[in-house]
């Protein structure tokens, strides 16, 4: 496990505003002042792996894996990226099985165009799960393909601009985001299909201007304004929300403040109908997708507009303790989020955050690349290469597991919270990171898409690893469990969980030997839909 088995701020950074997402931005540069740090690390693996599935059928099917990638942390003076890129391909000796390429990686980057003032930054995850029969997507190791896998690439890019005009403070930016799922097209929803997530294009923008207390009025004041728009491709989906705003700071002791902010808001989510036959029945096109009406009427499925207010505390005791805590009022109902981080010591982190917002899969997977920091590593699964559970360091919220939790098409509104804790023991890392996600989709009525309408999808999930050096080597121990809720009650729970052990042995220079052990299962209502299996890895890599 390269890293530490933690929590990024996906969710947290993405949904409480600005102020956030604009001193994670201070914090980059900040870095990048300290010095020129570069580290590139190419890879080539060559590995023997056997399978045994014991549910539903019991069978055996031994790959070979050649695999190739880079994990890379780049930092220079006015930029820095870290990259974990993988490319692997498994050739099946069993010929009921699927030879397979699969790519896999999350990269995100940013460089100064004007030092301290304008950059660019962009970011791109590409990752695979498994679609249960509700359109939940559960996070277990994937070795070969069949119906049930999904692939997931999703990437954004923009500027971000932060400068300073006398005592005001201006921050800016603007993000394109492109996600796309590929895998099955439709579930089946009591006794209806239900298209799952294809494409989507996300836009994003937003501008703020503030004082600080007492520079010049004895408290902070702020304005600033945003704009939202997803496009999904499925019946022509669209979520749209803009906003402007004030806020005020107000210094209560010298780590203790209050902040509360007003304006108003416009959120609007629509979409067309499918393209009926003379029967009225949906038609499905030639790619296997429900035909949009593009004559039809675009349908409402949810809009609010007028007054949003917020409250809450910022609380700053020391440099390794920050708690932001927000209620107000948004989407014509109460809203909650916030985050706190702590660091005890130098050698341990905790974070926990709240979020909550209305979007659609791909927009929540652009917000969650735009909120990693530069400086992460991933954790693979050690036979299939998978990225599993967390990414590290500790910055607040949020891990996979919540964010593919479900592939439906529909817009949703989604709220959760998430923790983490690592710790360093010795000269090994230990860590645990827990979540839980909430999703109400919003869908038109008199649509094909009115079924999902209401339906509350849940997730829960939990991931532990411990890692260090054991004899000249260096060994592993993940652990993960996802439970999945559907909304539809025929479905009920899916429940996911397993372990995998690997370990490392240098034999000469950059050459090492690895082997690895896993074991996982998954759990449904439907009995000929459990899944039983385990795997084993031998094999050889060279690091460059």
């Amino acid at each position: 496990m390269r890293g530490i088995l933690t929590a990024i701020a996906l969710g947290a950074l993405a949904v409480a505003g600005p102020v956030a997402a604009q001193d994670r931005r201070g914090d980059e540069r900040e870095s990048s002042r300290e010095g020129d740090r570069t580290r590139i690390d190419p890879y080539i693996e060559v590995s023997q792996i056997v399978t045994w599935q014991f549910d539903p059928v019991d069978e055996t099917v031994t790959y070979t894996q050649v695999a190739a990638g880079v994990d890379a942390q780049i930092r220079g003076r006015n930029s820095g990226a870290a990259i974990a890129l993988r490319y692997e391909r498994n050739f099946a000796w069993d010929g009921n099985a699927r030879d397979t390429d699969t790519l896999t990686g999350i990269v995100r980057g940013y460089t100064a165009i004007v030092p301290r003032t304008l950059q660019i930054e962009a970011g791109a995850l590409a990752s695979r799960t498994r679609t249960d029969g509700s359109g939940g997507s559960l996070l277990v190791p994937v070795i070969g393909d069949d119906d049930t896998v999904t692939k997931t690439y999703s990437a954004y890019a923009g500027p971000t601009l932060s400068t300073r005009v006398d005592d005001v403070k201006i921050d800016a930016n603007y993000r394109i985001g492109y996600t796309r799922v590929e895998g099955p097209d439709f579930v089946t929803l009591g006794g209806d299909a239900v298209e799952l997530f294809d494409e989507s294009v996300a836009h994003s923008a937003m501008v703020r201007a503030a004082t600080s207390p007492d520079m010049p009025f004895p408290v902070g004041v702020g304005v600033g304004a945003g704009f939202y728009q997803e496009d999904i491709d499925t019946l022509d989906q669209r979520v749209r929300d803009a906003y402007v705003r004030g806020d005020v700071t107000v210094p209560v002791t010298p780590t203790l403040a209050i902040v509360a902010g007003a304006g108003v808001e416009d959120v609007e989510v629509s979409s067309r109908d499918a393209l009926r036959d003379t029967d009225g029945n949906p038609i499905v096109g030639p790619n296997g997708r429900y035909l949009v009406d593009g004559n039809s009427p675009r349908q409402i499925a949810y809009e609010a507009e007028g007054l949003i207010w917020d409250v809450g505390v910022i609380w700053r005791p020391s440099s390794r303790t920050q708690l932001q805590a927000t209620f107000g009022r948004r989407y014509d109902s109460d809203t909650y989020y916030g985050s706190f981080t702590w660091q005890p010591s130098s050698r341990s982190n905790f974070g926990i955050a709240v979020y909550d917002s209305i979007q659609g899969f791909g927009g929540r997977l652009n917000n969650a690349l735009a909120a990693l920091p530069t400086d992460f590593e991933v954790i693979r699964d050690p036979i299939s290469g998978d990225i599993t559970g967390c990414t590290s360091p500790t910055l607040g919220t949020n891990c996979l597991s919540g964010l593919l939790g479900s592939v439906r098409s529909s817009v949703f509104r989604g709220r959760g919270v998430t923790a983490s804790y690592t710790r360093e023991v010795g000269r090994m890392t230990a860590g645990f990171a827990a979540g839980y996600d909430n999703r109400k989709f919003i869908a038109a009525p008199g649509t094909i898409l009115e079924v999902a309408n209401d339906i509350v999808d849940e997730s829960y999930y939990v991931t532990a690893g411990v890692s260090g050096p054991a004899w000249r080597g260096n060994f592993s121990v993940n652990t993960f469990a996802n439970w999945f809720d559907s909304g539809i009650g025929e479905i009920g729970d899916t429940f996911a969980y397993g372990s995998a052990a690997s370990y490392y042995q240098s034999i000469w220079q950059n050459l090492s030997a690895r082997a690895a052990l896993s074991v996982y299962a998954v759990d449904t209502e439907v009995s000929d839909a459990d899944l039983r299996a385990a795997s084993a890895l031998l094999g050889l890599r060279y690091d460059f």
